[in-house]
Formats: structure tokens, C-alpha cells, sequence
């Protein structure tokens, strides 16, 4: 058999040390299938006497994690520190720049910076370029990226969607099935581990804007675009929301949605990308989608609908997703970073969102008084919006008896994004409503 790939870890959370318990148990396994051993040589953690559950005695430590890039028993640097830029991205540029292959499954850092280090891997080598992998960078365990760049690299892709966030879902999937408020919710979400104690990242939808502007690059050959991602989070969607959605047959989700629409002046496509809480129809595949689950769809000319799904994060399923770039390496048949070489990939300029076509869920919490719906109503009617249905519902003031606040709902027929948006417009600044309005499109 072949000489090992040696390996450097950088990082020894609950991803890394998946990593080292993953090799251990499967390590026979793995090297059969990669043609040669997978070996550690090194690794490096910020806590170098903290207690992992596994045994570290068998690797160098390394208290700088740049000097992984420089040891001459190190073919590969895993990175698994996570963060845009800081320690993971010097460590990233020092390990191409030195002719090494970097795994990493950092999604910030490929979203910000995919770009530039596909370059300097392609570049490596005297041109003959390193390999510069990511798997485990977007929906954890599930191959979506070889499912893209691989399996469906014969088909021209029409559109990418899913759920890419684990902790958003199990939260909405939570309010659904439990009719609890988002805030009830997520401080459970916290007390399971399935959110951080800080959850921004998740719940704002950021994290899934990094996965879907690489999931968009690859699927489009495009450049990838982090600062065109159209972002909305979860926190606003209330009970009566969830409730609302299922009286009228959908389930709500936070969806990052990519396709291509539109030309630009020279007649290249333009790139729409955008991660916010869509009305999923009980009967498409996302509905059934629950718990911290991620799953995707990609729609081919050829291959029509696949759907990728499965765990989105845990140490299990993303090490596995490390490990399958490592044996790719060892086979020698990593491919480009983006599926073509990055100088050919596709600048492409965002699509505007005012001219797609879509129906919307629009809710409104307004003061209870005369007037309102003819208010709203007047505001739609003038932006040309068709109002499909409409629903009244009192909320209870906390404290008291009465309703001081009215939830109005509505869903529209098809119609450009920018009628409603010219709606919400002519209704700013009303002294009508407790909060502003919320819009959530219906997926189609």
C-alpha cells in the first residue's frame, strides 16, 4: 500500500475530536477505499491540558496552528477553527501558499474568502495546484457539494433551495408542533445544545447565507457573491403565524433560495440569492423536513428534482464530511475547489428582486381602532397588490383584558415583489402599527 497522507488537525472541538475517533474506528476501512492510510502527525487546540475523551499522546502538539502549515511530516492541514478571518485564514493562506492541501469546514471563511484561497491553491506548486476542499462546510454530513460538482455536473442547474440551518428548523419545527412563541422555543433550543448561548448567527440566517452563496457558486459557476445574499431571519415569526400558515396548508421554513434570472448588460445571467422564512407547501419534500435537519434541493435540466438530506452539523456527520475530502486527497482526485478553475468562474451581478413573481404572506400588528384594514387595504390597492385572502385575529395585552394589539394577516395573488414592496412604502411611518410588517414569500 501506498505511503499515509499525512494529516495536521487544527482544532479539537467536537468536530476534531470526531475526526480523530472516525479514523480510529474506520481507519482499515478508509484506507482500502482511499488506496493508503490516513495518519495524524499533529495537531493544535487553544487548551492543550483540556480533557477531549481521546487520546492525544500518538501526535506533535503545536501551540502556533500556522506552524502546522510548515512541518515537513504534514501533507494536508484539516481546518476546524472556525471564523472568518483572524488565526483559520492565516493558517489557510500559509498552508497553500506552502504547497499543502487544506481541508477545512469553515463556512465564513469560504464565503468571504473562497475566492482568493482557490486561487493560491491553483496557483500552488508552480501551477500545478494543491487541493483545497470544503464538504463538510455546508450541511454537515450530507454530500451536497460532491452531489453538485460531481454528480450533477452534466446538468445546467435552474434553481438550488433548502434548509441550511439545523437550529432554525428545529426551532420553527418546535413552534409547529408545540404551538409555543419563538422566544419560549429557542431558550430550549439553548438547553439541548442544538443553539449557542449567543444564536445570532444562526436566527438572523447568516449562517445560512454562507452556505448558500457556496452552494450557488458551485451550482452556477459563479464568483461567489456573500455581500448580494438577500437576508431575514427568524425572529419575528410568532405562534399565531405558524398557526396561520397551517390553516392555509404550508408549514413556514427558513429556506436559501439561488437561481438565475434576468441578463445584464452584457447578457450573462444575473444571480439571485436570498435566505429568509418562506410558506413551504405541506406537500413538497421541505415540509417534512424537522428537527435540526438540513436538507437540499437542486433542479437539473436533466436530472430533474434531487434532494439531498440529512444531519446538518454534530461531530459524527461533519467528520465524516472532513474524512471524505481526506480520501479524495489520498486518491489524488480532489477536482477544482469550485468545480471549475476560479479564473473561469462567472462575476455574475445580482439579479433585482422587485421583478420576480411570487405570492406573500404579509402580517401586520396593528392598534385595535377603526380604520386599519382601510387603511392597509387603500395601501395595497394603490401598488396594484391583489389581496387573496385576509385574516383578523385579537391578541390578548399582557396584563389585561382587552386586545390592544390586532394581528392582520393577508396572502396575495402573484404578483412582482415590488408592488409589494412600493405597498409597505405608501404604510410607513403609520401610527397604526405596534411593530413592522412582516413579509414571508410563499415557496413556488
Amino acid at each position: 500500500m501506498a505511503a499515509p497522507l499525512r494529516i495536521a488537525l487544527a482544532g479539537l472541538g467536537t468536530v476534531g475530536a470526531g475526526v480523530i475517533r472516525l479514523l480510529g474506528a474506520n481507519g482499515a476501512l478508509i484506507a482500502r477505499r482511499a488506496g493508503r492510510p490516513l495518519a495524524i502527525s499533529a495537531v493544535c487546540a487553544r487548551d492543550r491540558g483540556k480533557d477531549r475523551g481521546i487520546d492525544l499522546s500518538p501526535f506533535a502538539w503545536e501551540d502556533d496552528m500556522t506552524l502546522l502549515a510548515g512541518r515537513d511530516d504534514v501533507d494536508v492541514v484539516v481546518e476546524l477553527v472556525g471564523g472568518a478571518d483572524g488565526p483559520a485564514l492565516a493558517l489557510a493562506r500559509r498552508t497553500l501558499g506552502a504547497g499543502k492541501g487544506l481541508v477545512t469546514a469553515n463556512k465564513a471563511m469560504v464565503a468571504h474568502h473562497g475566492m482568493e484561497l482557490a486561487g493560491v491553491a491553483e496557483a500552488a506548486n508552480g501551477g500545478r495546484g494543491v487541493p483545497f476542499l470544503f464538504e463538510a462546510a455546508v450541511a454537515g454530513g450530507i454530500p451536497v457539494i460532491k452531489g453538485l460538482r460531481e454528480g450533477a455536473a452534466a446538468n445546467s442547474l435552474s434553481r438550488i433551495y433548502g434548509i441550511l440551518n439545523g437550529t432554525c428548523n428545529y426551532i420553527l419545527s418546535t413552534m409547529e408542533d408545540t404551538g409555543r412563541d419563538f422566544a419560549a422555543v429557542l431558550a430550549e433550543a439553548q438547553a439541548l445544545g442544538f443553539a449557542e448561548a449567543d444564536p445570532a448567527f444562526d436566527i438572523e440566517g447568516t449562517d445560512a447565507a454562507h452556505k448558500l452563496a457556496i452552494l450557488a457558486a458551485i451550482g452556477f459557476d459563479a464568483g461567489i457573491r456573500f455581500d448580494a445574499v438577500e437576508v431575514a431571519g427568524i425572529a419575528r415569526i410568532r405562534a399565531a403565524d405558524i398557526a396561520q400558515a397551517a390553516a392555509l396548508g404550508y408549514v413556514i421554513r427558513l429556506i436559501g433560495l439561488a437561481d438565475c434570472e434576468g441578463r445584464d448588460e452584457r447578457g450573462r445571467p444575473r444571480l439571485f440569492q436570498r435566505v429568509q422564512p418562506y410558506l413551504v407547501p405541506r406537500d413538497h419534500p421541505l415540509a417534512a423536513v424537522d428537527g435540526p435537519t438540513n436538507a437540499v434541493v437542486a433542479e437539473g435540466d436533466f436530472c430533474g428534482r434531487l434532494l439531498f438530506q440529512g444531519a446538518g452539523a454534530g461531530d459524527g456527520p461533519t467528520a465524516s464530511a472532513v474524512v471524505a475530502d481526506l480520501i479524495d486527497i489520498a486518491r489524488g482526485d480532489p477536482g477544482p475547489p469550485f468545480s471549475i478553475p476560479v479564473a473561469e468562474l462567472e462575476p455574475l451581478a445580482p439579479a433585482d428582486p422587485g421583478e420576480r413573481r411570487n405570492r406573500a404572506y404579509i402580517r401586520f400588528a396593528v392598534a385595535d381602532r377603526p380604520g386599519v384594514l382601510a387603511e392597509i387595504s387603500a395601501a395595497m390597492r394603490d401598488a396594484g397588490v391583489s389581496i387573496e385572502s385576509l385574516i383578523q385575529q385579537g391578541r390578548p395585552e399582557e396584563g389585561g383584558p382587552q386586545a390592544a394589539e390586532v394581528l392582520v394577516a393577508m396572502v396575495t395573488h402573484e404578483g412582482p415583489e415590488r408592488a409589494v414592496t412600493h405597498a409597505l412604502e405608501l404604510l410607513g411611518g403609520s401610527a397604526s402599527f405596534t411593530e413592522p410588517p412582516l413579509v414571508m414569500r410563499l415557496l413556488g
